[in-house]
């Protein structure tokens, strides 16, 4: 994959974020060691070892680093989009970064996601898309920000779901400027990753977390707008989180819960409350995935048809996993 060409700064750049996102990872884990920033074990978390929060503003760091390449590799009303990204994700992150350190109310959280999703829209705007793009890349980054936060609840699953649609973006833009910011948010999750894997050293917090979910939006919005035919693929590799996150907030709403409120009745925490095995669950998110970006990949230039089977396909399979991941059996004394 060509990603150096146009004045793009290549491999080096990459390598670059990984370093900055490793490095920042590590400073955050000891920033919240001393300010105790720790998640405590509890009935609403999936984790049993009291673990610091926030490492992921080491990946906020490096990706602010990897917008600012990518706005100095642009010319003409095409800089303005990364400018906007990173406005964008200081907004996200900010508000994740108050709310790692004291809580905030639900509703103001989302406003700013509100605002930041509206600096993206705009973002595309400028940089010369149609407005009906503008307003899905606004709306997928409230979605998929918010996503990003319900699915942030075991040793490693959120930033390696990230990485991998990261890459998918990447290999659908098969080179460019899109294609090098979407391999440069792989690699900031590659220099996070080894905190977070089981066991984790440090969690996302929602400073990473709601910045991942706003970068994908970014990614995938930019991907799509420059192949609008292929664009509906690029909901296969997203198809994990947004699968499980909305027929569980979908679950939640009929029963009459307070929805807004933390829980660990997604599947994929009801079935590590069943196998006590975060990486079991996380490589399985994983190889759905890379399964989701090979169906991608394939139907790629292919007639409607194709696509429509592929994505329908996957739905398919996907609610049929939800259903009987839901149904996993807990262990003696736990309860819904």
């Amino acid at each position: 994959m060509n990603v150096g060409a146009a004045g793009w700064p290549g491999w080096v750049g990459i390598a670059f974020v990984f370093a900055v996102a490793c490095v920042g990872t590590w400073l955050a884990r000891r920033y919240a060691l001393r300010r105790r920033l720790i998640d405590e074990p509890g009935e609403r978390r999936s984790h049993g070892v009291a673990t610091p929060r926030g490492g992921g503003a080491g990946i906020v760091v490096a990706m602010l680093a990897a917008l600012a390449m990518s706005s100095a590799a642009l010319t003409g009303p095409q800089r303005a989009l990364p400018a906007a990204i990173a406005v964008g994700l200081l907004l996200v992150a900010a508000v994740g970064w108050i709310d790692d350190h004291r809580p905030l109310s639900p509703w103001g959280r989302l406003a700013t996601h509100a605002i930041a999703a509206a600096c993206l829209g705009a973002g595309l705007l400028a940089a010369g898309m149609a407005p009906l793009v503008a307003a899905a890349g606004a709306l997928l980054a409230l979605v998929l920000v918010n996503v990003w936060n319900f699915m942030d609840g075991i040793d490693g699953l959120a930033a390696s779901q990230a990485q991998l649609v990261a890459l998918a973006c990447a290999l659908l833009a098969r080179g460019g400027g899109d294609a090098w910011l979407a391999l440069a948010l792989a690699a900031a999750c590659a220099g996070f990753l080894p905190f977070n894997l089981p066991p984790a050293r440090i969690f996302l917090g929602d400073v990473g977390s709601g910045a991942l979910g706003y970068l994908l939006a970014a990614m995938v919005a930019w991907r799509g707008s420059r192949a609008p035919a292929d664009a509906p693929l690029l909901l296969l590799p997203l198809s994990a989180f947004l699968l499980d996150a909305s027929l569980t907030l979908a679950a939640r709403v009929w029963g009459g819960e307070r929805w807004w409120l933390p829980h660990t009745q997604h599947a994929y925490q009801r079935w590590v409350r069943g196998c006590r095995r975060h990486g079991t669950v996380t490589t399985a998110y994983g190889t759905w995935t890379l399964l989701a970006i090979g169906a991608m990949w394939l139907a790629a230039g292919e007639g409607l048809a194709v696509k429509m089977l592929a994505l329908s396909g996957c739905c398919l399979g996907g609610v049929i996993a939800w259903m009987w991941l839901r149904r996993t059996p807990l262990p003696p004394g736990d309860r819904e």
